[in-house]
């Protein structure tokens, strides 16, 4: 593995989107407990302010779908703290259903948040890290970023978009000290997931989550699957034939986000639509 300058986290500034709740406010909140001065972005700018003043950190207003919202974010966290050493592009949907029965606004409301949100980070931090030689991104992506779910098209479109993007960029960079790592949890127990049964998946906390974040500006790895074990079952499945693997997902009954009819999952869907 390349050598990165080490980033020592106590007075590190430390960017988080989508780090209002769930597990953009649990990574907030750890990397303050190492020290971490803190500057949480969300769409809602209530709650940032919120959860940001229960740590001593910043709360500001981002919208990850519009560049210039996300560069009034990054000049705002750089008025506060200082240039940022470590970007957590936390911000993401996952509205499910069959292919089909999901509509273009939905689709393009999923890229332009999951995907473009960490492309606009991206372009906007990485010249400065570059400049300075030093810096770290994490990429919450998904173990749906290697494994396809029924009734979880679009998104797995996104996230094997964020985990191929990292990939190539970790690559580019890795000789001038700057890092690039995809965190990919399975299903999670926020919002996110609510109300799906993704048996047998194992749901992590957001604080399992945030762990592996902040674990990540120490070992500086490419990829990290939470939990560990899930990204060794992904690799496996990749080479299963497909026989054998369809067989197994029958078994697991694998088409259950394909029905989302408890009340949790119609709450979050409307909430999306909403948007």
């Amino acid at each position: 593995m390349t050598a990165y300058p080490a980033i020592d986290l106590a007075g590190a500034v430390v960017a988080i989107t989508g780090g209002a709740q769930g597990i953009g406010r649990a990574t907030a909140e750890a990397f303050a407990v190492k020290g971490a001065q803190v500057a949480v972005g969300d769409l809602n700018d209530v709650l940032a302010k919120e959860a940001a003043a229960a740590f001593g950190g910043t709360g500001h207003p981002l919208d990850v779908t519009d560049p210039d919202s996300y560069a009034a974010f990054l000049d705002a966290v750089a008025r506060e703290h200082g240039p940022v050493d470590v970007l957590v592009n936390n911000a993401g949907v996952m509205p499910n259903g069959g292919f089909l029965e999901l509509d273009a606004r939905t689709d393009r409301m999923t890229i332009e948040i999951n995907l473009f949100g960490v492309l606009h980070g991206m372009r906007l931090v990485l010249p400065g890290m570059l400049e300075r030689g030093r810096g770290h991104v994490v990429n919450v992506a998904s173990l749906a970023g290697k494994f396809p779910v029924k009734g979880l098209a679009t998104y797995n479109a996104s996230k094997y978009a964020v985990v191929g993007l990292t990939a190539a960029t970790r690559l580019e960079y890795a000789d001038r000290g700057v890092s690039v790592t995809a965190v990919l949890p399975s299903a999670v127990d926020t919002a996110l997931a609510s109300g799906l049964d993704m048996r047998p998946i194992p749901k992590v906390k957001p604080s399992e989550i945030a762990a592996a974040v902040v674990d990540s500006v120490r070992t500086r790895k490419g990829e990290i699957a939470v939990p560990g074990y899930v990204g060794a079952l992904a690799s496996a499945a990749a080479i299963t034939p497909e026989p054998a693997l369809n067989l197994i997902r029958r078994l697991m009954r694998d088409d259950r986000a394909l029905r989302p009819d408890s009340e949790e999952r119609k709450a979050y869907r409307e909430r999306l639509e909403g948007h």
